[in-house]
């Protein structure tokens, strides 16, 4: 049977700000969102009917509670295919971790079965079913450096920022997303990331003035909540990092660093004081 490979690469936010809460329960947000080199791999192949999702994870869910058989269902239906599909997954990117880990894996399945299918759609088409199926969807579907706005569907391409190389820890905590939003209170916040600044710096190729605007409004809640995340801030900060910073929702944590040997210090560091077992020595990828 025919089949295609995809990976699917994992963000983090070099800035989040949310600006307000709509009443439908969704956030306006305004981020600036970037591809990072770690990634899930997806092979999907033809069968002859149904849906079959299976996973390296045995705490993944292989239904419906999953994004990629949600994208694959949409893809099914919206396209009418007589055939099944079924899609593998090697699990790389931590899980629960605010790296877009599912809504990565779900923007693969659109590139994945574009290809398979013949289904010609273009990167419009798929952010706008993507959409349906999660708020960071249409930003992974794209990848590369986003100005990302609304929900976070309003997307603007940006330049790749300078090269760096980044330490991404994963401490052994799973964060809610719902939690954290539900407890962020934006009107009480008078600390807000200068995202249009940030965008202005990467323009120029200023990695200073990048790194000096990192920040993350929801580190208000899940720093408060979970203390370890500000601790590994710490440990990169002191290893060298221009500066450091919650991805998301967290719990996880990336250090921006100009030369290799910080970064590897950090993750030393933090897996000897056993802050995380997760971490990574990697850096920006902008496809």
């Amino acid at each position: 049977m025919e089949k295609t490979e995809r990976r699917a690469y994992a963000k983090i936010n070099l800035g989040l700000d949310v600006l307000r809460r709509r009443e439908n329960g969704y956030h306006d947000v305004k981020m600036v969102m970037q591809t990072v080199g770690i990634y899930d791999e997806l092979t999907f192949e033809k069968i002859k009917e149904g849906i079959i999702v299976t996973t390296d994870k045995e705490e993944l869910p292989t239904d419906k509670g999953n994004l990629i058989y949600r994208a694959a269902e949409l893809l099914t239906e919206k396209y009418q295919i007589r055939e099944g599909i079924r899609i593998s997954l090697k699990k790389n990117i931590p899980i629960a971790a605010g790296m877009a880990g599912g809504s990565t894996d779900a923007a693969a399945v659109f590139h994945g079965m574009n290809t398979l299918f013949n289904l010609h759609m273009d990167e419009k088409t798929m952010r706008e079913e993507g959409v349906k199926i999660g708020a960071d969807v249409p930003y992974c579907i794209m990848g590369g450096t986003a100005l990302s706005e609304g929900i976070g569907e309003v997307l603007t391409a940006l330049p790749a920022p300078p090269k760096a190389v980044l330490c991404i820890a994963k401490p052994d905590i799973n964060v809610s997303t719902k939690f954290v939003y539900e407890n962020l209170h934006i009107e009480t916040v008078k600390d807000h990331p200068d995202i249009d600044g940030m965008v202005q710096a990467i323009r120029e190729g200023d990695l200073r003035g990048i790194t000096d605007r990192m920040a993350n409004v929801l580190e208000t809640v899940t720093v408060k909540e979970y203390p370890i995340i500000e601790e590994i801030k710490k440990k990169m900060l002191e290893s060298g990092a221009e500066n450091a910073l919650m991805s998301g929702s967290g719990p996880t944590v990336f250090g921006v660093f100009t030369e290799e040997a910080g970064a590897s210090e950090a993750m030393e560091r933090i897996r000897k004081e056993k802050l995380a077992q997760q971490v990574f020595v990697t850096e920006f990828v902008n496809m």
